[in-house]
């Protein structure tokens, strides 16, 4: 772990952490803006917990800081509805912009922003509240079953079901349904499980070693995923050279595709039968628990939990520029 100067550590400020928040994720947002505010602390900065769903925005800009680390998951924290209160506060944030966040949120249309750029991921259907029996049929004959059924603006596997019987369809868009109006189903690709971290900004964005996933049964749930140690994590993963870079130049492309900056996590799955790969989604606020796959990814390459912290916290901006 690197030693910050004086001068490094008054370069940063005074520093919001902003954890918690409202979402389905708010537990998990509280394990990785804990972790990140202790190691900050730990650097001697000038760090301070601060939590949207208990405090105003006006509390915010009242604290005065000079940068936030936003280590908030979901709804009203990774969708770009905070950076963009933020942008009009003028305190400069981690991760990415107003856009990016929006669309990195939202699964169908970062489907379709990937497609468009020749991103490989997924064949998938929308489903609204005017579906009918007949729409879910036709659905299972063009994606074939098992398929995966999701509500596409939630994250930490919420809401998830692996549909293998058309009689079961119904039943997981309802429990989709629950969370969002709109639910996406998605053609299910049987092979390895895969997360690739990234780092960095624009033509400067770099993917970390990938992680590969092996979760008990290949049930890589919200259980499995934060709070047991059954999950084992391989990083670097196992694979060839070709495959490794393969699957990083997707996700580089992929990221900036979207627009991301400072950091983000791609979830990849390599189909058993052809390794080929297919990018399920990103998530532009990743955790950062002591499960998390950045800080691991990271470590893979040298930096340290606390080092990784100072160096996201120091790509902290604002996206819009200053306006007057």
């Amino acid at each position: 772990m690197s030693v910050l100067t004086p001068s490094e550590i008054a370069a940063l400020g005074k520093v919001g952490v902003l954890f918690g928040g409202r979402s389905a994720e708010r537990e998990i947002s509280i394990l990785s803006g804990s972790g990140v505010l202790q190691a900050l602390k730990s650097k001697g900065i000038d760090a301070h917990p601060f939590d949207p769903a208990e405090r105003s925005l006006a509390e915010l800009e009242a604290q005065r800081f000079d940068r936030v680390f936003i280590a908030l998951h979901g709804r009203f924290g990774e969708d770009g509805s905070l950076q963009g209160a933020l942008e009009l506060l003028g305190i400069p944030y981690t991760g990415s912009g107003v856009m990016a966040s929006s669309v990195g949120m939202d699964k169908i249309t970062t489907k379709i922003v990937w497609l468009a750029h020749g991103v490989p991921t997924p064949k998938y259907a929308v489903i609204d509240d005017n579906s009918d029996l007949a729409h879910l049929d036709r659905i299972v004959a063009e994606l074939g079953l098992p398929l995966i059924v999701k509500p596409p603006l939630e994250g930490s596997t919420i809401g998830i079901t692996k549909v293998t019987r058309k009689e079961d369809f119904q039943a997981a868009v309802d429990l989709a349904h629950k969370y969002d109006k709109v639910v996406l189903a998605e053609q299910f690709i049987e092979g390895r499980e895969f997360s690739v971290p990234l780092l960095g900004s624009g033509p400067e964005a770099r993917a970390l070693p990938i992680v590969e996933i092996v979760a008990p049964q290949g049930n890589y749930d919200y259980q499995n995923k934060y709070f047991t140690d059954d999950t084992q994590y391989h990083c670097p993963a196992p694979l060839d050279a070709a495959t490794t870079g393969a699957i990083q130049r997707h996700v580089e492309n992929a990221y900036r595709a979207l627009g991301c900056e400072g950091w983000s996590r791609i979830d990849v799955l390599l189909r058993a039968s052809d390794n080929a790969p297919f990018l399920l989604e990103v998530n532009t606020s990743p955790g950062m628990t002591t499960h998390s796959l950045v800080p691991m990814a990271a470590r893979a390459e040298g930096t340290s939990y606390e080092d990784l912290c100072v160096q996201i916290l120091r790509s902290a901006s604002l996206k819009q520029g200053q306006v007057g």
